[in-house]
C-alpha cells in the first residue's frame, strides 16, 4: 500500500527560486486522537514512534537529505544560527545560510513567520506567541540577517484569529509597548480584548524595516479538520512552518 502523503501548504509569497518553504496541516500522518494525524510535536504526549514516523514522512515529502532542525521552543526571544544538522537547540527562531538545512518552528495557535533574503542567501523561521512578540523576537530575527531589512521577504502563516483569542489588559499593554500602531490590532471583548496576533506580527515586521510581508490570514482555531489549536482543544498536536535553501 502506498504511503499516505501529508497535506502541505505552500506559502503565498514570491521568494527566490532556490528557497523552499511549507506549512504543515494535521492531515496525512499516523498519530491517533487527539493528535490525529500528522502531529510533529514530540513534547505533547503523543506516541514517540508516531511522531518519528510523521517527521520522517515530512522529510521524504520535502525531499530533504537531512531532517529539519527541530527547536526546543520556550516562548522566548533566542535566535539560533544553524551551522550543522541536529535538533534540541533551545530557541524560538532559527537562521541559516547552509543549503539543505531546514529551519523549522512548531505551532498550534502561535504565529509562524518565515523570512528570506531577496538574494536567496539566507533563510529563517520564527515562532512568535504573545510573549515572543512582546519580547522582540521578530526584531532579533531580522537583525540576525546579513542582508538589510529592506532586502528581506516575510510570510506570516496560519495562527489563532482575533475572534478566538482574548487577552487581558496586561498582555495588551505588553504588546502595545512593543508594536507600532498596536491599538488597531485589539478590539473590546466581553472580558478583555480580542487580539490579532498575525496583524501584530505584520506590524512588527514593517517596523523592523522588512521590505515585503505576506499574511496567510487563516485562523487555525476555526478549522478543526485541518489545523491544531491548543486554545480550542488543549491536548493536541503541533504543525510546523519550514524554510530551507535548496541544494544546488
Amino acid at each position: 500500500m502506498a504511503e499516505r502523503q501529508p497535506t502541505l501548504i505552500a506559502p503565498a509569497w514570491s521568494p527566490p527560486a532556490n528557497v523552499g518553504a511549507c506549512f504543515t496541516t494535521r492531515l496525512g500522518g499516523v498519530s491517533r486522537a487527539p493528535w490525529d494525524s500528522f502531529n510533529l510535536g514530540a513534547h505533547v504526549g503523543d506516541d514517540p514512534d508516531a511522531v518519528a514516523k510523521n517527521r520522517a514522512r515530512l522529510q521524504r515529502a520535502l525531499g530533504l537529505e537531512t531532517p529539519p532542525c527541530w527547536l526546543e521552543q520556550v516562548h522566548g526571544v533566542e535566535v539560533v544560527r544553524l551551522t550543522a544538522p541536529g535538533a534540541g537547540r533551545q530557541a524560538d527562531a532559527a537562521i541559516t545560510t547552509l543549503p539543505g538545512l531546514a529551519c523549522a518552528v512548531m505551532v498550534a495557535d502561535c504565529v509562524p513567520i518565515l523570512l528570506c533574503s531577496r538574494d536567496g542567501d539566507e533563510v529563517a523561521a520564527v515562532h512568535a506567541g504573545w510573549r515572543g512578540l512582546a519580547g522582540g523576537i521578530i526584531a532579533r530575527a531580522v537583525a540576525a540577517f546579513r542582508a538589510p531589512p529592506s532586502a528581506l521577504l516575510a510570510w506570516v502563516g496560519p495562527s489563532i484569529g482575533a475572534a478566538a483569542y482574548v487577552v487581558g489588559d496586561d498582555v495588551r499593554a505588553a504588546l502595545g509597548a512593543a508594536t507600532p500602531g498596536a491599538a488597531a490590532c485589539f478590539t473590546p471583548a466581553a472580558t478583555g480584548w480580542h487580539c490579532d496576533l498575525a496583524a501584530l506580527a505584520a506590524r512588527q515586521l514593517g517596523g523592523a524595516g522588512v521590505g515585503a510581508c505576506a499574511v496567510a490570514g487563516v485562523c487555525v482555531h476555526d478549522e478543526a479538520a485541518h489545523y491544531y489549536s491548543y486554545r480550542r482543544d488543549g491536548r493536541t498536536g503541533r504543525m510546523a512552518a519550514l524554510i530551507w535553501l535548496k541544494s544546488p
